[in-house]
């Protein structure tokens, strides 16, 4: 993995936690890569959390007309981010999650959007950005204005296009390989994944999807 965007630092931070790891790991995204961005030892640092959380308002915040009412994120990794995005932007914040039956993301718990309100969906890591990419679809079927799209970590190395603002704290020229491609699966190198998801319900990987969670 090599290293993109991310003048505020915030990758050797990740590194200095023991955020990113080496081996041998299958993405939500369904591809392989011999290195894996961990979240969830950012979100054990309540003070670290909150940063990111600041830092990133403050990189979306001049690229928007005005600030958004709600922040909305997908379950599991980004529901923490979320909040604390919310938080530093005083809004509200919400998230979908995976509906049992079908594995799309849906929004329950009583979350309800009012046609034409103003959101920005935050996610932790993008890959291909298909998590997001269903949840920008999401609240567009719920009417809502999504106005911007902010992420922790863009593996994409800025592949990843939006057609609303849109900022990460860090970008990396990640490597990320459908699994017949894989060189680790090649010579027998056990898998890991790591994420939330269980295996076998991400986006089916694609030639196009290659430079692209």
């Amino acid at each position: 993995m090599s290293g993109g965007a991310d003048g505020s630092g915030w990758l050797d931070r990740l590194v200095a936690i023991g955020a990113v790891t080496q081996g041998h790991f299958e993405l939500s995204s369904g591809l392989h890569s011999p290195d894996y961005v961990q979240c969830a030892r950012l979100l054990e640092r309540p003070d670290l959390v909150q940063a990111a959380a600041r830092d990133l308002v403050a990189l979306v915040s001049p690229r928007l007309d005005e600030p958004p009412a709600t922040i909305a994120s997908p379950a599991l990794g980004a529901i923490v981010l979320g909040y604390e995005v919310a938080r530093a932007w005083e809004c509200r914040s919400i998230w979908a999650e995976r509906n049992p039956h079908d594995g799309r993301l849906a929004f329950r718990r009583g979350f309800d959007l009012q046609p034409g309100e103003r959101v920005v969906a935050v996610e932790d890591v993008v890959t291909t950005a298909g998590s997001l990419r269903e949840l920008v679809e999401l609240l567009e079927r719920h009417q809502a204005q999504v106005v911007g799209v902010a992420t922790l970590v863009d593996r994409s190395g800025g592949g990843v296009q939006w057609r609303m603002p849109s900022a990460a704290l860090v970008t990396l020229e990640g490597v990320q390989l459908p699994p017949g491609r894989c060189p680790q699966c090649a010579a027998g190198v056990g898998l890991e994944k790591p994420g939330s998801r269980p295996s076998g319900t991400g986006t089916k990987p694609t030639q196009e999807s290659t430079h692209s969670r």
